[in-house]
């Protein structure tokens, strides 16, 4: 028995919970992303149920296989975080969490000094090291000063490629017409 082209099913696979939903827009291509705790794996509508479970099967998998490289780069960009506070912080800065975020549209990156976590755009993940080393800086900064006056900017005037850094950032947001800034 074929399924309407808009139905949803909620179902658990390997003790996760997914949904699938079908879509007779969609004609070839299955796609996967989190949404509040569950898996959600978009499919063509005309595929039979038989395809669809390998096709849930293998979602689950790589969203999982995904996450767990995450974690792992999330633990370097920590262990990197600690490195740059104690090369040009003088270790002062202790941040609790560092991870990458894929929700940032307006920041590089983002700090909360009450928690002690910071999180860094996924938009950095390409470029140079030096130019994330900055936006760690910055952000480990603001563990120690929450505005972006002198205090602040003396706290980074250590980093010897801090200009070549923002400049970098300035472009990168220029050519692609997004509107970011680390002031």
């Amino acid at each position: 028995m074929a399924r309407s082209a808009r139905e949803v099913v909620q179902t658990v696979v390997d003790g996760v919970t997914v949904e699938v939903r079908r879509s007779s827009r969609r004609r070839r291509t299955v796609s996967a992303y989190r949404q509040e705790g569950r898996l959600v794996v978009l499919v063509p509508a005309r595929m039979t149920r038989a395809e669809e479970g390998e096709w849930v099967r293998t979602m689950v998998a790589r969203v999982a296989a995904s996450e767990q490289r995450r974690r792992r780069s999330d633990t370097e960009l920590l262990s990197r975080a600690a490195h740059l506070s104690r090369t040009y912080l003088g270790g002062q800065a202790r941040p609790s969490s560092v991870r990458w975020v894929t929700n940032q549209e307006s920041r590089w990156g983002s700090c909360t000094p009450a928690e002690g976590s910071i999180r860094i755009s996924d938009k950095v993940r390409g470029m140079p090291g030096w130019v994330l080393d900055y936006v760690l800086l910055h952000e480990l900064a603001h563990l120690l000063e929450p505005g972006h006056g002198p205090g602040f900017w003396a706290l980074l005037s250590s980093y010897p490629r801090l200009e070549r850094a923002r400049g970098y950032l300035q472009g990168v947001a220029a050519t692609s017409g997004l509107a970011l800034s680390d002031d």
